[in-house]
């Protein structure tokens, strides 16, 4: 199965995908392997995902709305979903962001182990999370208003 893409808000036409493995890349550290390990359970978790890259060069994963971005920095790789508060983590994978009302995040960190199975979970939960929003969405438009 191919990979759907989006292709960047610049609109070069360079594939979404091309640009993220073009990023892992020129991350020849921990950080690379770290954000290349999770694209994979990301795809995984999701097959029908889209990928894309915004603001200045950040993947991000999409279905329905934006599951979670991938942002680098020197001493984490921060996985930010975008409707975090609102979905379950039994496992606490959370470990950042954690005040806010919307958005969770997960800051790995050189060393970490990724619970894999955890992750996969948390990810189908938020894409579960953005096509139910879309479907109530969608039956909140076809009501016709009353006295029609």
């Amino acid at each position: 199965m191919e990979k759907k893409t989006a292709s960047n808000e610049a609109g070069s036409g360079v594939a979404a995908s091309r640009q993220i493995d073009d990023k892992i890349a020129a991350l020849s550290d921990w950080r690379g392997q770290t954000l290349a390990r999770v694209r994979a359970l990301i795809l995984q978790a999701d097959p029908e995902v889209v990928e894309e890259v915004k603001w200045r060069g950040v993947p991000v994963w999409s279905h329905a709305g934006i599951i979670c971005t991938g942002e680098t920095y020197k001493n984490a790789v921060k996985m930010t979903f975008a409707r975090g508060a609102s979905v379950e983590d039994p496992k606490g994978l959370f470990n950042s962001s954690l005040e806010g009302n919307t958005r969770r995040a997960i800051d790995f960190h050189e060393g970490d182990t990724i619970d894999e199975e955890a992750l996969k979970a948390l990810i189908r939960a938020a894409v579960a999370l953005n096509t139910s929003v879309l479907a109530a969405r969608s039956v909140r438009s076809q009501k016709k208003p009353k006295g029609v």
